[in-house]
């Protein structure tokens, strides 16, 4: 990674790792274009011409650039000091002082982290707003690949919501780009066949007996007719432009995915979010890709079935086979977040929180993804992270008397967290010794 202590705040980011054909994500500094040097700023307390270009290139990816310079093959070291103001400079304080108590513990030289740390007192952490690289070209693009129409089907697995679905079929039905089909895998219990009858739609209906997330996906992109993949969900709501958005993001770019933003109910696309860039996550309840990635990554990994981070592990077997994904703010949707049904309704709806008191913390499914391509090290950096911040519930978090309690709360039911860690860790190890569950589309 561009700076050593991304590792303790970013263990496992897609970013982290090289594709397999040795690359990063990161552009050499040296030759990003004049046009996007003149938006990013040259920082000059850094100790060294490395970490000011390392520093520039992070900028790039983080406000949006997506180009095609050569990237970093490798890194080369930076100083600590370095490494304490780069942190600084993007991160909360907070997290900062974290990776100092981290750096102390683990025997580090503490004169050497003490230093870093103190000498870098001044810097002030910059927000990054996205410098809007692409809006005007974008804006006047005229798509040969919406001219052409390609066949797109639309996936939705569903799972007793027939409330909502209703909602998100009728937005399809208000659609600007027409040559779709839409293939629903109905879980529901009971299933009710005439609901689809409704609606002035292509629908493909396939009833799946078995509640089982990525068996639906996996069958419906194989019953696929259209050459282009949509997925979506049974609970979100979409504009009438979101297909047409989609594809023309494949086709601005030249690339192969587009992964859509998604926002909750009642607020508004997140700033960091609102810029086109290059996608660190990807999520199946609003992506649009060519069915023929399948044929080179495979299909969803069935070992996530009723748990959690089956679509992050997807998009980073994208990430490593050289797919670039573009996070696309035009396509965006509106989480409507259902009480009911869906993955609620098989016990995991979070990823870091149990169900219960002895089920274990996060679902297993989570560290089977970590330990298998980040290791046990950044595995067990990630929970570090994570786990004291899962153990306080969310209405906590800005309530500042109840965030206290919740500190209290949390020391004393720590030996169950430990143990809630420790059985997440044995399940995990299951699956990595049974090993991935993915099938290749042929």
């Amino acid at each position: 990674m561009l700076f050593s202590f991304l590792k303790y705040l970013q263990p496992t980011n897609y970013f982290q790792l090289f594709t397999t054909t040795g690359k990063s994500i990161f552009p050499i500094a040296e030759e990003l274009p004049n046009s996007l040097l003149a938006q990013l700023k040259i920082d000059t307390k850094f100790s060294s011409e490395v970490a000011k270009n390392y520093d520039l290139s992070w900028q790039a990816i983080q406000n949006g650039y997506v180009g095609d310079v050569s990237t970093y093959s490798d890194f080369e070291g930076v100083s600590i000091k370095d490494n304490y103001h780069f942190i600084r400079k993007y991160f909360n304080q907070t997290w900062v002082f974290y990776v100092l108590l981290l750096r102390l513990f683990s025997l580090k030289n503490p004169f050497i982290e003490l230093s870093g740390w103190y000498k870098t007192r001044h810097v002030n952490r910059v927000l990054i707003k996205g410098v809007s690289i692409y809006d005007d070209d974008y804006r006047n693009f005229k798509s040969a690949l919406i001219t052409d129409s390609p066949k797109v089907s639309i996936v939705i697995p569903t799972l007793n919501r027939y409330t909502y679905l209703q909602d998100v079929l009728k937005d399809l039905e208000q659609q600007d780009y027409k040559n779709f089909e839409v293939i629903v895998v109905d879980q529901s219990d009971p299933f009710n066949g005439l609901f689809y009858n409704d609606f002035e739609l292509d629908i493909r209906l396939i009833k799946q007996e078995e509640k089982a997330l990525w068996l639906a996906r996996n069958t419906a992109i194989r019953h696929a007719k259209g050459e282009i993949i949509a997925l979506s969900e049974d609970d979100v709501r979409i504009q009438s432009n979101w297909l047409s958005e989609h594809l023309k993001c494949l086709d601005y770019f030249k690339v192969q995915v587009s992964a859509g933003v998604f926002y909750p109910e009642g607020q508004q696309l997140p700033k960091e979010r609102s810029f086109f860039a290059v996608a660190s996550q990807f999520a199946t309840g609003n992506a649009m890709f060519y069915r023929s990635i399948c044929e080179t990554v495979g299909l969803f990994d069935r070992q996530f079935e009723k748990q959690r981070m089956g679509d992050g592990e997807f998009g980073l077997r994208l990430y490593l086979a050289d797919i670039k994904s573009i996070s696309n703010p035009k396509a965006s949707c509106i989480d409507v977040k259902a009480g009911e049904g869906g993955l609620r309704d098989m016990g995991s709806w979070d990823a870091f929180r149990p169900s219960n008191f002895f089920a274990p913390r996060p679902i297993p499914s989570v560290l089977y993804f970590f330990r298998r391509y980040f290791g046990s090290k950044a595995s067990k950096l990630a929970l570090l992270r994570m786990i004291p911040l899962s153990i306080l519930p969310y209405q906590f978090k800005k309530n500042k008397p109840m965030l206290l309690l919740g500190v209290l709360v949390s020391v004393l039911i720590l030996p169950l967290v430990i143990y809630q860690v420790f059985k997440s860790w044995h399940l995990a190890s299951k699956k990595i010794k049974l090993g991935p569950l993915i099938e290749q589309l042929t």
